[in-house]
């Protein structure tokens, strides 16, 4: 069942500092070269509702990052989430590690009592989250997933419309995620962890393809429940991780989907999130069109610029903070951080199978 979520009213009313007694402390748990690591040291210096934060962090490179972007906020560095754990108990724990490393960090933070923010995909395999959820459900500590997208005032602003009905029900939708494939160029690249299976899980469809399966079901309030698809190494580089895919979706509302997942432009990024609907339709696009968002309702055209407020990782964090301080509600919760993850690796066994796969 879908979590109540912050209107969009309520993501510019947040701006306000919290009371002293509402600020937590925070771990963060890490490591060199970790996905987002800087965006996320930005989100933890600039969240108020965050008063100190601890490190932990094997080998020396990481600390000197975090004293320069926490300043006098980092509280403590160690080596270990068990040494940080045996001496703090802070109330949220960040989890930003490459994939394979990820379950046994999640693992312990919730073990400490911590509400946990992941960066996806926190593990290379379901069973493997599976377990830290039912862990998560034991500790009735939330954990869930950096789908940063779900406190995009765009994304809140257009699923607002989809819900008003503005274009009735939804009948189909095209999602495109397209990302630069020159990075799959260079043999640094060939090197790190999201180019490699047993250390990512996958290619582009877990890495980035799953933030708009993700915004799909948000949106429309649907589950996908059947998959069907394709995944290859298109661009041929030396890579054991898809660099595209394809996949045909059915919602339980009844609408049908395509999502395209790639690595295919020179640089930068196309997005794309249209839905169709029984009386007009909707359109996020963010990284290539102004306004980012318009909708066509019963003859009329509607467009949206936005408020000229940051998004992404460093308003995200804010956002579980917020709700992990009791201040919020959670943007999204385990159910969804899970149900995402499993359709993901449906969408892996009907390319691998070449059948229609349940999540």
């Amino acid at each position: 069942m879908p979590m109540q979520r912050r209107t969009f009213a309520q993501t510019l009313a947040a701006s306000a500092l919290p009371a002293q007694d509402k600020r937590i402390a925070a771990a963060l748990l890490t490591h060199e070269a970790a996905p987002h690591l800087g965006a996320y040291l930005e989100g933890l210096a600039k969240t108020e509702e965050v008063s100190s934060v601890y490190l932990a962090a094997a080998g020396g490179k990481v600390e000197p990052l975090a004293r320069k972007a926490l300043g006098a906020k980092l509280a403590g560095a160690y080596r270990s989430p068990k040494e940080l754990f045996g001496v703090h108990r802070p109330q949220m724990a960040l989890v930003t590690m490459e994939a394979v490393l990820a379950p046994p960090a999640i693992a312990a933070a919730l073990a400490a009592g911590c509400d946990v923010l992941a960066e996806k995909p926190a593990c290379t395999n379901l069973a493997d989250f599976e377990v830290l959820v039912e862990k998560s459900r034991q500790a009735r500590r939330p954990l869930v997933l950096a789908l940063a997208n779900r406190v995009d005032p765009i994304l809140l602003e257009a699923k607002r419309v989809v819900e008003s009905g503005a274009i009735g029900k939804p009948y189909g939708l095209d999602l495109q995620m397209v990302a630069d494939q020159t990075r799959l160029t260079r043999p640094a690249y060939h090197k790190t962890w999201v180019a490699q299976k047993e250390r990512a899980g996958g290619g582009h469809l877990i890495w980035l393809g799953i933030h708009w399966l993700d915004l799909a079901m948000y949106l429309t309030n649907s589950r996908i429940r059947e998959v069907a698809g394709f995944t290859a190494n298109v661009g041929g580089q030396p890579l054991d991780t898809e660099d595209a895919a394809v996949v045909a979706l059915r919602f339980d509302n009844g609408a049908l989907g395509t999502l395209t997942s790639g690595y295919y432009l020179d640089r930068g990024y196309h997005s794309l999130v249209k839905i169709w609907g029984s009386e007009g339709w909707l359109a996020v696009q963010k990284h290539t069109h102004k306004p980012p968002l318009e909708w066509y309702s019963r003859g009329e055209m509607h467009k949206f610029d936005g408020p000229a407020v940051p998004a992404g990782y460093t308003e995200f964090v804010r956002a579980i903070a917020r709700a992990s301080a009791g201040l919020d509600p959670w943007p999204l919760t385990v159910d969804d951080s899970l149900y995402v993850l499993k359709t993901v690796f449906a969408a892996y066994r009907a390319a691998e199978s070449g059948r229609t796969q349940s999540v």
